[in-house]
């Protein structure tokens, strides 16, 4: 069997919920404490790079290939620029078009929430785009400039 020993496998399977649970939390509240999306996007892509080294490549790819953590960091991208747009038809670049109900609320960071939410997204894909690219792509050490890494 491919990956670590039935212990890092099962232990995995119990941390990987509470990792992407954390990571949703980040980037949901992120207004409203220390976090957002790029903090919470950097820890979804700590849960599958976690979930890689323990069942290994072959398995996780079979779940998450390149191209779909292509097609999430390009639709994360765009939900950015689209916040952004609509900003701007209502008013000014990035500006806010939602009524504020009051301070220290969930829904107080008016468009700020969505924006984590699409930034959270990029971030998480891209960087677990990465690191299938450095798995998948890797090769021998003699195919790099000068034969060293």
């Amino acid at each position: 069997m491919k990956g670590m020993t039935i212990i890092v496998k099962e232990v995995t399977t119990l941390v990987i919920g509470f990792i992407l649970l954390y990571s949703i939390n980040l980037i949901l509240t992120g207004h409203l404490t220390p976090g957002g999306g790029f903090v919470g996007g950097v820890m979804l892509a700590c849960g599958f790079i976690l979930m890689v080294l323990s069942y290994g490549k072959e398995k996780v790819n079979s779940l998450i290939s390149d191209r779909s953590t292509t097609v999430w960091d390009c639709s994360g991208a765009f939900a950015f620029l689209v916040i952004a747009l609509l900003g701007y038809f209502a008013g000014d670049f990035f500006a806010n078009f939602f009524a504020q109900p009051g301070n220290f609320r969930l829904f107080s960071g008016g468009t700020i929430p969505l924006a984590n939410i699409a930034i959270g997204i990029k971030v998480g894909a891209c960087m677990a785009g990465a690191f299938i690219a450095l798995t998948l792509f890797r090769g021998p050490a003699e195919s790099f400039p000068g034969g060293k890494l």
